[in-house]
């Protein structure tokens, strides 16, 4: 399942996962085993229903079984039978407890359960076409991850029962029905369609899949295997630049796990309203339709090639080697998302996959900084959904990196080889992963694990860099800055790594070679001395950038400046530029401008614009101006979004001209709209009518895939906090009937434009936002928070609250509950700031008092 950050160093204390009501979460007692799920069901559409019979077959793991409990969510459940023999039962609306009218053998049996589930709020979705979106397409689709087919039908909703399944459906004539496995029978039956779909390898629940619509069809093939798409009919034209690659990609992963793909089909449904970007079922994956490409928007790589290549890749890990427990999902999101890395290797090369690894470090690194900071490996939470975050999938990614990095190509392709052969068809948890590294390659990686799986955290590392010409030798000093050496060993926070160091050498301005050494880092800080036989041209700390960790590199601006240009690693030449960013001036502009001209790797030049955009000078304009005509529109939009630093005639005539004229790029287009926003301040306040101009043309006529750029304007006026005429557009957008992209963005914008606005302008505001968070679509609730987190006013905080109540979702809870936290916490600092300034101001009254007091009574004095 899928649902840029600064890499840096610099700490705050972290905020803890474990919200209130948080506990420790474990597999029920297993008395039964499921062997088989058959699913009969009929839908009925127009009044958002199903009538089902669902059929378990049970094998009693011991005798004398008398009761089972099931989850069952807000299902009608009129009769519960073996056989032909009714057994009682009771349903308290979240569990159907069935009593056996007599003991069991361990002979395996099928139970029966009659239900009917009527207008469901999670588990299975309706959408269909209403009053203010007349053209949505009529469909049905599931999502059970995590512990949500409880509220479709009934089971045991945790990932440790496997066991085959099939579904039988009758849905309206004209629409067709996609399942797991294999298509047995579609017939006709009156005005209605009956689908069979069957799979007889075994799963959990939670991969039990519908998907029900009016789909464009494509079939396709890998090696003999029927690779099937499944879009909207309107979509059609889409299918081919956006799922294209699949069958190389089921062939390239294939290879890469050791186990042909293990399935009779492998089908990808593309559905409106999606609440993720995709979902792994078993030889079926749901997909948003959001990430389906249009003719313009395929012109360059987007994040819906990674979205179909991470849920494929759950079809070995997650799908055939299934997670014990919630507390285990890294096992399979962390290796989902380096999946993508290493097709992003595969498809693009070793410096595009080293970019994207940085990407997913900073995804981590991000949430660990401003969110919490918790081990991948927590059995501690409220809902297990609350597990699903950047420590899951982007540091689970990273871990596998450094599993890789430390065995190497051969022995990582060998333990992964064994590790999904081992357990095909079975459950694992993390230990079986350390099991099968060390079975098959002898090395024992548990330090690694106990330092970034099990517990929480990264080291932060400060290297410093000196020369002694005198002895020919080179100091370096490190420091571990997260430690805490005062604290015992099991909470210092130390991390004890082997981590690679080079010197490098340049030649007529080419590199020449790599010197490298091993550092032993496991103390707060340390000092090693090398003797070199000549200086270093740089110095490259973590070669390779295998470790995940945050880096500030202390070194002369000339050895940066060479390592920016010569480091044959992309990731080492970004560390250098953010040195050198720091650092600022004139010489650091110059070399980033040179860096923009001479630097091969897009990725490179993407981050050498940003540090750009830090050096307050006039002169890195001018190397914007150049990163502006770079032939990546990544580089562009970096450049552009750069420009927005600097709030000055130059840049805004440059950002004006990119925004108006537009770019082959959504992204790059929508980036120059938005940061026009940012530059109407200071010098160019006047300038603010002539930009909301600019952003209503932009609104009335530049409508396109996903809005983006329509998104790019709302965002800007989001950014006009004291403009009132910027809240009325604004509201304007977040009406029903707005395309869903544009009105989650003008939701949004709401809380970055309330921060100036007057009282009747924030009425306005709170009101909106209020009757918006009542609706029950997840996209919506998560644009409601993010809008109230960023008002941070004590009504913000109070609908929050009734947003975490009222929701059925985990993860808005969570959300909610976080951004009530933070928002509660900076009222009661403002108002602790406010009461110190009131004790200061009467501090100073009495003190002027007392002078005055004073200077009366020396007067009378000297009269007297």
């Amino acid at each position: 399942m899928l649902g840029n950050y600064f890499f840096d160093a610099e700490k705050s204390e972290s905020k803890s996962f474990e919200l209130p009501g948080a506990k420790p979460h474990y597999n029920p007692d297993r008395s039964v085993q499921v062997n088989h799920i058959f699913l009969d069901l009929e839908l009925d559409i127009p009044h958002q229903s199903l009538d089902g019979i669902c059929h378990l077959t049970l094998t009693p793991v011991r005798e004398g079984i008398t009761q089972v409990k099931l989850d069952a969510v807000d299902f009608e459940i009129t009769e519960v039978k073996i056989g032909a023999i009714a057994q009682p039962f009771d349903h308290n609306k979240e569990q159907l407890i069935v009593d056996f009218l007599s003991p069991t053998t361990t002979e395996p049996f099928t139970l029966s359960i009659t239900y009917q589930v009527k207008k469901p709020r999670r588990g299975i979705y309706f959408i269909a076409p209403d009053e203010h979106y007349p053209d949505k397409a009529t469909q049905v689709w599931t999502q059970g991850e995590d512990e949500d087919s409880r509220f479709w039908f009934p089971c045991f909703d945790y990932p440790g029962q496997l066991a085959s399944s099939e579904i039988r459906v009758k849905v309206p004539q004209g629409l067709t029905a996609v399942s797991n496995g294999a298509l047995i029978t579609e017939e006709t039956v009156g005005d209605k369609t009956v689908f069979h779909w069957q799979q007889q390898e075994i799963h959990p629940s939670y991969l039990i899949a519908l998907a029900v619509g009016d789909f464009a069809y494509k079939e396709d093939s890998c090696n003999g295997l029927p690779v099937t798409y499944y879009v909207d009919k309107h979509r059609a034209e889409d299918i081919d630049r956006t799922m294209g690659k699949t069958p190389r990609m089921v062939e390239f992963l294939g290879k890469t796990y050791g186990y042909p793909y293990a399935y009779p089909k492998y089908a990808q449904v593309w559905v409106e309203d999606f609440i993720f970007g995709g979902m792994e079922n078993t030889s079926v994956s749901l997909m948003t339709d959001r990430a389906l490409l249009d003719e313009r928007a395929s012109q360059e790589r987007q994040w819906s090639e990674s979205l179909v290549l991470h849920e494929l890749a759950h079809q070995w890990f997650g799908d055939l080697v299934v997670i014990k427990h919630w507390s285990h999902a890294w096992i399979k999101e962390g290796m989902a998302t380096y999946a993508e890395v290493l097709w992003t290797e595969q498809e693009y090369g070793k410096n595009d996959a080293a970019y994207y690894l940085l990407a997913e470090a900073r995804n981590y690194l991000q949430e660990d900084r401003s969110r919490y900071r918790r081990p991948i490996v927590t059995n501690i939470y409220r809902e297990a959904i609350e597990l699903y975050d950047r420590h899951l999938y982007e540091k689970g990614g990273c871990v596998y990196h450094m599993i890789r990095s430390v065995l190497g190509d051969e022995l990582f392709t060998k333990a992964i080889h064994h590790f999904v052969n081992h357990h095909a068809h079975d459950t694992v948890e993390t230990i079986d992963l350390l099991r099968a590294i060390e079975v098959s390659t002898g090395y024992n990686l548990a330090p690694l694990f106990d330092q970034y799986v099990f517990r929480g955290g990264h080291p932060d590392f400060d290297i410093s860099y000196s020369w002694d010409r005198d002895s020919s030798m080179a100091k370096i000093s490190v420091k571990q800055t997260q430690a805490k050496p005062d604290e015992p060993a099991s909470k210092n926070q130390l991390f004890n790594l082997l981590i690679p160091l080079g010197f490098g050498y340049v030649k007529e301005e080419k590199f020449e070679r790599l010197v490298e050494f091993k550092l032993k880092l496991n103390e707060p800080e340390q000092t090693f001395y090398f003797p070199l036989e000549q200086k270093p041209d740089f110095v490259s700390f973590d070669v390779g950038n295998n470790y995940l960790k945050t880096v500030k590199l202390n070194y002369p601006p000339q050895e940066l400046i060479q390592q920016l240009h010569h480091d044959p690693d992309p990731t080492s030449r970004i560390y250098a530029a953010i040195a050198l960013g720091k650092k600022g001036g004139l010489e650091m502009v110059e070399a980033f401008t040179q860096a923009l001209t001479t630097e091969q790797f897009w990725g490179v030049r993407v981050e050498v614009a940003k540090q750009l955009g830090k050096i307050q000078l006039n002169q890195a304009i001018d190397g914007l101006a150049i990163a502006l005509k770079d032939e990546n529109p990544k580089v562009r939009r970096a450049a552009v979004e750069a420009l927005g630093s600097f709030p000055q005639q130059g840049s805004y005539d440059l950002v004006k001209a990119m925004a108006e004229q537009g770019d082959f790029s959504y992204h790059t287009e929508s980036s120059a709209v938005y940061t026009l926003g940012k530059l109407v301040k200071g010098v160019l306040k006047d300038r603010v009518k002539e930009v909301i101009s600019v952003f209503k043309e932009v609104l009335e006529t530049r409508s396109g895939w996903n809005e983006l750029v329509r998104s790019g304007a709302i965002s800007g006026l989001g950014l006009l906090d004291t403009n009132p005429d910027a809240v009325e557009i604004i509201i304007q957008y977040t009406q029903l009937g707005t395309p869903q992209p544009l009105r989650l963005a003008a939701i949004r914008a709401l809380g970055g434009v309330s921060k100036g606005q007057k009282p009747e302008q924030m009425q306005m505001i709170i009101e909106t936002l209020e009757a918006i968070a009542a609706e029950e679509f997840f996209l919506t609730q998560v644009s409601v928070v993010t809008a109230l987190r960023t008002m941070g006013t004590e009504d913000a905080a109070q609908i929050l609250g009734q947003l975490s109540a009222q929701s059925l979702d985990g993860r808005i809870k969570q959300r909610a509950d976080e951004a009530r936290t933070r928002v509660e916490a900076s009222l009661r600092s403002d108002q602790q700031l406010k009461r110190l300034q009131d004790k200061v101001e009467q501090l100073q009254k009495d003190n002027q008092d007392l002078q005055s007091r004073l200077a009366k009574l020396e007067a009378s004095q000297t009269k007297d």
